[in-house]
Formats: C-alpha cells, sequence, structure tokens
C-alpha cells in the first residue's frame, strides 16, 4: 500500500495590525512634513521669481510663478541706486561685529566659567536678566549712549553697541564649564597664565562653540534693523537691512516696484545663507573635544 504524501501550499501572510498602524502614521507624517515644507518654501520661490518679472507682471499676477516676460530690469535698476553702497557697509559692520563678538563673548563666557572673582554669580545674573529683555526696549538707551558718546552717524555707533552679546558669553560659558578642569591645571603646571591658559589650551577644544557663535553673529548683525535705525540718519551710512527698508517705504518714487525689492531681497540673503551653508554641520556638533584622555 503506497502512500501519498501532500506539500501545502506557502501561505502569505497579510501584515500585522501594528504594522499596518506604524505604515499609516508614517504617510500622514510625511505628507504632513511635505506640507508644511511647500508652505514655508512657497514665499522664498515667490521671492525669486518675482525678481525677475517687469514690474506690470508683478502687479497683475503676484504669485505666479513663471515671469512674463522675463526681464533682468530689476537687476539694472538695483545697481543704479546705493545699494552697492549699502552692500559695502553691511559687510564692513558684520565682519567687525562678528570678529568681536565671537572674541569678547568667549573671554567673558571663560571668565564667569572659570576665574573666581567678587560678583560673580551677582554678573551672572545680571546677564540672565539681559536676555531676558526684548531687545525693542533697549533701542531708546542705546540712541542715548550714543548720543551721549559723540558717535552718532558713525561706524562706531553701529559696531560698538553690536560687539558684544548676552546670548553668546551665555553660550560660552555653558560650554567652556563642559571642558575638564584638569586640563588647565596641567597648563598652569607648565608655566601658562589665565590668558595663555585660554588662548592656547581652552579656546581651541571650544571649536564648535565658536562656530556656532560665528553663525549667530554673523547672521544676527547682517539682518539687524532696529538698532541701525537708531545709530544713524545718514543715507551714506545705510546698511542693507535700512536701504531695503527705505526701498520697500517709497524710496523708489511711485508704484508699487516688487521687483526690485524682492531682488534686493534676494541678494541680501545670499551671504548669510553662504556663512550658514558653509558651517552648518559644525552648527549642532556636540562638545566632545575637550574630553580628557585616559
Amino acid at each position: 500500500m503506497s502512500t501519498t504524501t501532500r506539500t501545502a501550499a506557502p501561505k502569505t501572510s497579510a501584515p500585522a495590525v501594528g504594522e499596518r498602524d506604524t505604515s499609516v502614521k508614517k504617510v500622514v507624517v510625511y505628507a504632513a512634513l511635505i506640507a508644511f515644507a511647500i508652505i514655508y518654501i512657497y514665499p522664498f520661490v515667490v521671492q525669486l521669481v518675482t525678481a525677475f518679472k517687469t514690474n506690470a507682471d508683478a502687479v497683475d499676477h503676484p504669485l505666479s510663478l513663471i515671469p512674463d516676460p522675463f526681464s533682468l530690469d530689476a537687476w539694472n535698476r538695483l545697481l543704479d541706486t546705493q545699494f552697492p553702497l549699502w552692500f559695502t557697509n553691511s559687510f564692513v559692520v558684520t565682519i567687525f561685529v562678528t570678529v568681536m563678538r565671537v572674541l569678547f563673548c568667549s573671554m567673558a563666557g571663560y571668565a564667569l566659567a572659570r576665574l573666581k572673582f567678587f560678583g560673580r554669580d551677582t554678573v551672572f545674573l545680571l546677564l540672565l536678566a539681559v536676555m531676558s529683555v526684548p531687545g525693542i526696549v533697549l533701542l531708546i538707551p542705546k540712541f542715548l549712549v550714543i548720543n551721549y558718546l559723540g558717535i552718532y552717524n558713525s561706524y562706531p555707533a553701529l559696531i560698538l553697541p553690536l560687539a558684544v552679546d548676552a546670548a553668546g558669553v551665555f553660550i560660552m560659558k555653558q560650554f567652556f564649564e563642559q571642558i575638564p578642569p584638569s586640563i588647565e591645571e596641567a597648563a598652569r603646571i607648565d608655566g601658562a597664565g589665565p590668558f595663555r591658559t585660554f588662548w592656547s589650551v581652552v579656546l581651541p577644544m571650544a571649536r564648535p562653540a565658536l562656530i556656532t557663535l560665528t553663525i549667530l553673529s554673523f547672521q544676527g548683525s547682517w539682518n539687524e534693523l532696529g538698532h541701525f535705525i537708531i545709530a544713524t540718519n545718514d543715507s551714506d551710512l545705510y546698511t542693507l537691512t535700512r536701504g531695503l527698508a527705505s526701498l520697500t517705504s517709497g524710496g523708489l518714487g511711485s508704484g508699487n516696484q516688487f521687483p526690485i525689492t524682492m531682488m534686493a531681497g534676494l541678494l541680501m540673503t545670499i551671504p548669510s545663507a553662504i556663512v550658514f551653508i558653509f558651517f552648518q554641520r559644525y552648527f549642532t556638533q556636540g562638545a566632545n573635544a575637550g574630553a580628557e584622555k585616559g
């Protein structure tokens, strides 16, 4: 008597309920992210396209993403304004402010983190208090100080009040406190003084915080407007933000003049974007440089 064996056909198991729920959640999350990305990016695309429109086309079709016709008239007209001077002023002020802020904030942060002196805790509390005050509240006191010092309508008036930032001091202080004190003790044993220890030993370890502070300082001073309004009324000292504000408030004469203002805004964003893209990989880098070697 012979027996025959039958092999059962493989059954395809349906996805588990939990897996289906997870897939649905992922689709919903990604769809929401894409929607928010489009909402965020769309105004920048409109700005880019409008910069290459004619004034009539920009007024008649402000949200159109196709210039009709394509025109470089806004670029040519912008060069006939004081835009090159505004760009130069912004570049000079931003470079000086960034260098001074990185230097002074790192020195102040190290002093608060390591040096023992009378009133250190009080100074830190005052620093936190300054951080909690909106910048717009300090504009009138800044104007009074600038006017009292006799530097109104000058480059020092644009630069010096921005040379130190409370948030920058706080960032550097918090970073320096993560560096093991034993490294500084070894430097002092070798004969290094406080400044030599700071400059040659501690500061090179603070590269992630320094780059973060550089990005914030550059973008903050490049995009600053309120301080520049109260620091000067001389058109020869206008920065890009002040000059662009004058364009949008009727500095070009009659008409909306959307293309030229969009072109100016587009060119203004390029340096700040380049700095961020170049340094962005260091922006959130951890503070592992100060770790002790076993």
